[in-house]
């Protein structure tokens, strides 16, 4: 009777393994690198690379509005990581599965052999891990690939911090912190708190990427920059592990002897001012949070109602101290802009209440950043917006017809109308568009609409000057109305450059720099009065990226340090060398920074192979030709190459120049050779005009704000083969 029980449980045991491995196999066949990508087993890798790059443009999330675009976009990529690395592509060939399918092992799937034609399946036994259809909280949720990562969480890492868990699916000690992780991550979402899962065994290029070599394991993001956590795993280590993660002096505590203070630096940071009030002593972590997602827009205030130092606060502006209560101050600190009070207030009630009161009544336009959202674009869908523009001084004589204008907007009901001012010094560019006469006094008056992205307005003077008299009131609420009637009286068209950035740390960067040059010339003079030295240099040193120099210029390239490299040709060189030496001149101070050039004649492999990584911003170049193939023209690209961490960011040149050959020609200059002078000048000029745009992307670059595209490891430059 036992024998005949024991028959059966083996029986069942091993019908039950051919279901799973039935299963499984069904599972695995659902994706097919080849089907994915279109291509037979024998496809080469120049057709692989061909089918992929039209694909991944057919299918880019950006430009496909298909649902299903997305998972698409990433099976495509999958596909391709798959089929170009040849370990991977022989493992898929061979047991229909890459090594990174599976976690930390070698063995398929998690079977091993019990004998010769018979494979054990642990999940039989229904073990929580090794199950990824069947984990515990829906992880599948929140898990995290790599060029999710780079793409998405890091860029949004600026506007919240990220909380990671780093798991496997064969991790014993992940199944005992799941309720904590599940009830930690249900608190933290409510507060907006972004929530991601790395699983090592299908994303081990992220794990690695992310430093994380063990599991369990967590870590949080916050600006682009990794923290782990290194305490017991119990939810309030991990809620203080996410706000520690937030910058210091995000929320000023303000009480009765600095209320004035705080509440006027309006005017300096030109920003309106937040204040809640609230009976705990520290500030909320749902405030702190708050205040870091807006940290470019508000600046942020906490008053501790339970102090006696706040006690005339609370009596000045009425709080009812049985609810927190949020105030918002733009221009008039006596008097708050808006209020809201409620008790047990959430993300979604403050996060409209900020948004609705993100600017001043009139604030000073600062960047370009700013600009595009007060005056943004006209949009064919949408209700016109117009700016209205005081180009104004600083000086105190400006004084009085500054605060007219101010009164004017804060009466302002027109949610169609935008009232800015810019001060001439620091916006110098601007306003020698809009004032075409260079005798114009100010301040002045412009109403303005943009056109479209690449800065064309249509735009009116308002005659007459400001001075912020009644006359001058009673002409611009005229026009206005006019305007309402007729937008066609913006008679006037032009083309606006990019504002300068006056809060950016460029500015003081180079003040550094600058005073550092000046205190070392006196220094030197005092030691050295009577020795002759070397003159200061006033060029660019910029030297040539070759197999000799790769190494130290980028391979061992110290940490903190950036190559800059300019992507020319033998024809091109002299253009482009001149060029870039007066667009990165001003940036040669900097000590971290190095100039380097690359001739794609010599090494357009290489630079076709670093490029993979950066498909993202590739892929709108790789348009085919009517034969099906195009060669990329890579002159007047410039890369910024972090050696040491391994990534890239990428300048693609933008023609911003005049066409010479759409001038008419002079008269009697028919003849061919006067054709060809043209066209010549009309070639060099646009090779000169590709990197019109370098320095502003040298800003960004010095900010740390634009995309890195992360680069396993770099190709060596002399095993390219060279162009013929």
């Amino acid at each position: 009777m036992v024998k005949m029980r024991m028959m059966v449980l083996l029986l069942s045991v091993m019908m039950v393994n051919v279901l799973l491995m039935d299963a499984m196999v069904e599972s695995t066949a659902e994706f097919d690198p080849y089907k994915v990508l279109g291509v037979t087993r024998s496809a080469s890798q120049a057709e692989i690379k061909k089918v992929y790059k039209r694909l991944a443009k057919e299918w880019h999330p950006d430009k496909n509005k298909n649902p299903e675009a997305e998972d698409m976009f990433i099976k495509i990529t999958k596909s391709y990581e798959i089929l170009t690395n040849e370990e991977k592509r022989a493992s898929y060939d061979r047991y229909g599965q890459t090594d990174n399918t599976h976690p930390y092992g070698r063995g398929h799937h998690g079977f091993r052999h019990f004998h010769d034609n018979f494979y054990f399946d642990e999940s039989f036994f229904h073990f929580p891990f090794n199950n990824k259809g069947g984990r515990d909280f829906a992880d599948s949720k929140y898990t995290l690939h790599f060029n999710q990562y780079i793409s998405e969480v890091v860029p949004d890492s600026f506007k919240r911090p990220y909380l990671i868990k780093i798991t496997s699916d064969w991790c014993f000690s992940c199944i005992h912190i799941e309720p904590v992780w599940k009830e930690t991550v249900q608190e933290l979402e409510t507060l907006g708190i972004g929530i991601g899962v790395v699983d090592v065994g299908y994303e081990r290029r992220l794990a690695n990427h992310l430093g994380a070599h063990q599991t369990p394991s967590f870590l949080g993001v916050v600006n682009g920059k990794v923290a782990f956590f290194h305490y017991a795993v119990v939810k309030g280590h991990l809620m203080q592990f996410v706000e520690d993660l937030l910058p210091q002096r995000l929320v000023e505590k303000v009480t009765d002897k600095n209320n004035q203070e705080f509440l006027k630096s309006w005017h300096e940071l030109n920003k309106p001012h937040v204040l809640l009030f609230d009976q705990v002593p520290s500030v909320p972590l749902l405030y702190k949070l708050t205040a870091f997602a807006y940290k470019d827009y508000v600046q942020f205030g906490y008053v501790d109602q339970g102090l006696s130092e706040t006690a005339d606060l609370l009596r000045k502006f009425n709080i009812n101290t049985y609810a927190p209560t949020m105030l918002v101050f733009k221009e008039d600190v006596e008097k708050p802009a808006d209020i809201i009070q409620a008790k047990g207030m959430k993300k979604q009630i403050i996060d409209e209440f900020i948004s609705n009161n993100k600017f001043l009544l009139a604030p000073r336009l600062v960047n370009q950043k700013l600009f595009d959202e007060l005056c943004p674009v006209k949009q064919f869908h949408r209700r016109r917006k117009y700016c209205v523009l005081l180009i104004t001084g600083e000086e105190e004589s400006f004084a009085t017809g500054n605060e007219a204008f101010l009164s004017l907007a804060s009466a302002n009901t027109n949610d169609v109308l935008r009232f800015a001012y810019v001060y001439q010094r620091r916006q110098q560019p601007l306003c020698d568009v809009l004032l075409k006469n260079k005798d114009s006094t100010l301040p002045q008056v412009v109403i303005l609409e943009r056109r479209n992205g690449a800065g064309k307005i249509l735009y009116k003077p308002v005659s007459g000057g400001w001075n912020g008299s009644k006359e001058d009131k009673h002409k611009l609420l005229e026009e206005l109305e006019r305007l309402q009637k007729d937008p066609s009286i913006l008679n006037n068209d032009a083309v606006l450059p990019e504002l300068n950035n006056e809060f950016t740390s460029m500015f003081l960067i180079r003040w550094i720099y600058t005073a550092y040059d000046y205190l070392a010339e006196i220094i030197d003079d005092l030691l050295h009065n009577n020795c002759s030295r070397p003159p200061k240099k006033n060029f660019v040193e910029v030297t040539e990226l070759t197999d000799i120099t790769y190494t130290s210029n980028l391979v061992k390239l110290r940490p903190g340090h950036i190559n800059v490299v300019l992507v020319l040709t033998d024809p091109t060189k002299n253009i482009l060398l001149s060029k870039f030496a007066k667009e990165v001149y001003s940036f040669t101070g900097s000590f971290t920074l190095h100039f380097s050039f690359l001739n794609v004649d010599k090494h357009g492999e290489w630079m076709a192979a670093v490029l993979e990584y950066a498909q993202d911003a590739m892929q709108i170049d790789t348009d085919e030709d009517e034969a099906g193939s195009r060669k990329l023209d890579y002159t007047g690209y410039v890369l910024a190459l972090n050696g040491h961490k391994k990534y890239l960011c990428l300048f693609k040149p933008v023609y911003t120049g005049e066409d010479l050959d759409s001038k008419p020609e002079e008269e009697g200059g028919g003849s061919r050779s006067r054709k060809g002078t043209t066209r010549s000048r009309s070639t060099t000029l646009q090779i000169h005009h590709k990197l019109d745009r370098l320095g502003l992307w040298m800003e960004r670059l010095m900010e740390g704000t634009l995309p890195r595209y992360y680069v396993p490891a770099w190709p060596g430059l002399d095993k390219i083969t060279v162009n013929k």
